[in-house]
């Protein structure tokens, strides 16, 4: 029997372990994990019966074998969710589905609502043409909007860059007022010296022009009709967080025969005088192991898998050691209530606002974004009628001021901007918080990623290594597009196919269309 080893015990790395275990029979599996816990920046983190999402994931697909696979793992709920019993709401249900009042293996259908705080008022995300957007902005900045908007529509810029590429689609006084900062807080970066792709790949699409055809569409019920997944008003959502699906999905792997290392850092990768990998070495406990295998799912970090490895030429090594990342701090801060009115017409339990994340643009801050649990699952908050459990969100690089920053220190600062921010009085109000860090959880496109297709063009020239997933290519993949990489790598591994193209290929397009689902990998899917 063959051995393929799986690095990495994320969404990539475990869809290419129980694909591989349920589509052939002459695999063993093995896959190693550094932490000891599942999913990546994909998992849930449960502090005293509340939970915590890292970085907020939608679960929304055109896929359909994604769709189905999720289905697989956790079915549709069959009937109402806590709060949609307290508040009386109808909500979508699936016939026979599990009830998840009773059963934890279920996946929910939530609203979707992201909106955008700036100056000390709400902005739906992406922007609308509500009458309260244009009540927000006032006269004056409606019309150099509109002005603004039109002047880069008859004078578009070379679009070699992330701020040209936002000022072709939004205009550069809405890209002032909703990109510039964001994008700068999240990076590290101005967007000048960002590539333009993150951006194409993010928005797939959505401008004013798009948010216009969005809105008649709907008033005229247009069939058919194209919508980007910025716009989709409805996701899926595990019960106890996404993390829940990874847990579920090591499960079946652990059932098929596959075996999960945990706490085991992969450090090195052995190549032969084939240029074949024919092992690697781990450490768990303080203790370096050999395992040797046949073929090799990578889904680490590019940086961190050449660093490791043996014979590797000057270019690929010199690329893939510049490539930037970005790491992720979240504080969880549990409070009896936040300030921010409801005053849209969706019910919530205690009448909170409705957001499940909201952007912060806010130059008094560094605070990102913020998420309230409450709204993304009734299950994430312990005591969901008589306390508001949000995650504020904040973008670092690890080993800079707030990285070393200690629990203690880094709560009292995220509540003080909670103060700033006017989310609550004063931080006698908090009743508890906890932090957590997620290292290299954005692949950033800047530095040596302008020459990532020489480093790519190298990491496929090896026969038996096969790279999915975020950080396994470099690409800042949803959780689908993630999957769908691992479906590619195992049809090929099954099959013996040689080009990897089609590995590479997935969540590369700059638009694609909700007209119906698909088995296509071109035909991707958003899950932030």
């Amino acid at each position: 029997m063959k051995k393929a080893l799986v690095i990495g015990a994320g969404p990539a790395g475990l869809t290419a372990a129980y694909e591989l275990l349920k589509g052939s029979d002459e695999y063993e599996v093995v896959v190693f994990e550094e932490s000891d816990c599942f999913g990546g920046i994909s998992k849930t983190v449960e502090y005293k019966g509340n939970r915590m999402d890292m970085g907020g994931h939608r679960f929304f697909s055109k896929v359909k074998k994604v769709n189905d696979w999720w289905d697989n793992m956790l079915p549709m709920q069959g009937s109402p969710t806590y709060d949609d019993i307290l508040l009386d709401r109808k909500s979508p249900v699936k016939e026979g589905g599990p009830d998840p009042e009773k059963e934890d293996r279920v996946m929910l259908t939530r609203r979707r609502v992201s909106r955008i705080l700036f100056d000390d008022k709400f902005y739906d995300y992406p922007i609308s043409l509500k009458p309260e957007t244009f009540k927000n902005m006032g006269f004056a900045n409606t019309m150099k909007v509109g002005f603004s908007y039109l002047g880069a529509v008859f004078h578009k810029r070379p679009e070699d860059n992330l701020e040209n590429f936002y000022i072709n689609c939004f205009g550069k006084k809405l890209y002032s007022m909703f990109f510039e900062y964001y994008t700068e807080n999240l990076w590290g970066r101005h967007p000048r010296e960002i590539d333009a792709s993150w951006g194409a790949q993010r928005t797939k699409g959505l401008s004013i022009i798009g948010i216009i055809k969005d809105v008649f569409g709907k008033i005229f019920k247009v069939k058919n009709r194209k919508v980007n997944t910025s716009l989709i008003e409805e996701f899926k959502y595990p019960k106890l967080g996404p993390g829940e699906l990874w847990d579920v999905t090591a499960s079946e792997i652990e059932k098929l025969g596959g075996t999960i290392i945990k706490n085991a850092k992969v450090t090195k990768i052995h190549k032969n005088e084939n240029g074949v990998i024919d092992s690697l070495t781990y450490v768990q406990s303080g203790e370096e192991h050999v395992m040797e295998g046949d073929v090799f799912v990578s889904s680490m970090p590019i940086k961190d898998l050449i660093g490791g490895m043996n014979d590797v030429p000057e270019d690929p090594a010199r690329i893939a050691a510049g490539l930037p990342y970005r790491d992720y701090m979240t504080l969880g801060v549990l409070v009896p209530a936040i300030n921010l009115k409801n005053k849209t017409n969706l019910k919530t339990v205690s009448n909170i606002v409705p957001d499940c994340w909201v952007y912060v643009q806010d130059r008094r801050v560094k605070m990102g974004r913020f998420q309230i649990y409450n709204n993304w699952s009734p299950y994430m908050v312990k005591d969901l009628e008589h306390t508001v459990w949000i995650g504020l969100e904040y973008f670092v690089n690890e080993g800079d001021e707030f990285w070393n920053m200690t629990e203690e220190e880094f709560s009292k600062f995220g509540v003080d901007e909670m103060v700033k921010l006017k989310l609550i009085d004063s931080p006698d109000v908090v009743l508890d918080t906890h932090m957590e860090k997620v290292k290299k959880a954005y692949p950033a496109y800047f530095d040596t990623y302008d020459e990532i297709d020489t480093l790519i063009d190298y990491l496929k020239s090896i026969d038996n290594l096969y790279c999915v997933g975020r950080n396994g290519q470099h690409r800042y993949n949803n959780i689908d597009h993630s999957m769908v990489t691992s479906f590619e790598a195992v049809k090929n591994i099954i099959t013996g196919a040689k080009n990897k193209d089609n590995i590479y290929s997935v969540n590369t397009e700059k638009e694609y269309h909700e007209t119906k689902e698909s088995d296509l990998p071109e035909n991707e899917a958003e899950v932030d």
